[in-house]
């Protein structure tokens, strides 16, 4: 099952709960389409490991997720061996007459996409992959040119059907042109007031449109601040949600040095907000409110 049209993108990720603009639908409906894996980079919070997770439901597709992290490697990604499994099989005389079978593999994110799967081709998500370094990623155009790994006791392993894949990074450093060159690049960044409304009304549907849009707008508004960490669409989510628990109707500075926690996740960021600093920059929100 793949999407048929670009508007089919937005419309069935929009019933997934996920919002996405059309320039957004476009480059996943061509990913599908091409059979190229999706890159996609923006900051912290902009909601790309949604973007997977969506399609993943959409589809109705298992989806496979490899989280990266410094000093990941091939092995660790791909398959490792139960040696534990092994020695008691040798030691109890029960060895099979190939330690090197299936019973003794354990299959790590890249093999288990690279192996049949019901309902078709998985969603392999490669989350966070500007936190890996070189090797690994030189490692990857293998896995990505072919859609195959390599084990040595067992040879090449190549997919029957090529996995959806979609790659994420925040950016901490430049991912090299040759992964990059492998797929198609989006630029996820942070929503404008009207989408992140939409956003927000489809996650948190019980906040009235006063709350919900003092909550946009405020995010909005402190996202332009000179911040450590800028608060994403997942933090303006979590803050109507807590709002919404202590049932707040609307903004005030009170409400908002209780539950700045919700939003900024740094103690220097939250320090800038104390005293008439909140105050202000709730006025500014207001003031940017569109009018109905």
């Amino acid at each position: 099952m793949t999407f048929d049209t670009i508007d089919a993108v937005q419309s069935e990720l929009g019933d997934t709960g996920y919002i996405c603009d059309r320039a957004l639908a476009t480059v996943v409906f061509l990913s599908q389409r091409l059979g190229r894996p999706l890159f996609l980079e923006g900051e912290a919070g902009t909601g790309k490991t949604e973007i997977a997770k969506a399609i993943a439901a959409a589809l109705g597709k298992r989806l496979i997720r490899l989280q990266c992290y410094e000093g990941l490697d091939a092995s660790s990604a791909v398959y490792e061996w139960n040696f534990a499994a092994q020695m008691i099989a040798i030691r109890t005389g029960e060895a099979k007459e190939n330690l090197f079978s299936d019973d003794y593999l354990i299959a790590r994110p890249l093999l288990e996409a690279m192996q049949p799967q019901e309902g078709g081709a998985p969603v392999l998500l490669i989350d966070e992959i500007d936190r890996t370094d070189a090797p690994f990623e030189a490692f990857l155009l293998e896995a990505l040119s072919d859609f195959q790994v390599t084990i040595p006791e067992r040879g090449t392993i190549k997919a029957p059907e090529p996995p959806i894949v979609i790659l994420t990074s925040n950016r901490t450093r430049e991912v090299h042109d040759a992964l990059k060159r492998r797929c198609l690049y989006h630029w996820v960044g942070y929503p404008n007031f009207e989408r992140e409304m939409e956003i927000l009304r489809s996650r948190a549907p019980e906040a009235t449109r006063q709350l919900s849009e003092e909550v946009v707008a405020f995010v909005q508004r402190l996202r332009t601040e000179d911040l450590f960490k800028k608060p994403g669409v997942a933090e303006t989510i979590d803050w109507a949600k807590c709002l919404l628990a202590l049932d707040v109707l609307t903004l005030s500075p009170e409400v908002i040095a209780d539950t700045l926690g919700a939003v900024l996740k740094y103690q220097d960021d939250i320090q800038r907000l104390q005293g008439s600093e909140a105050k202000k920059i709730l006025d500014d929100a207001r003031k940017s409110i569109p009018a109905e």
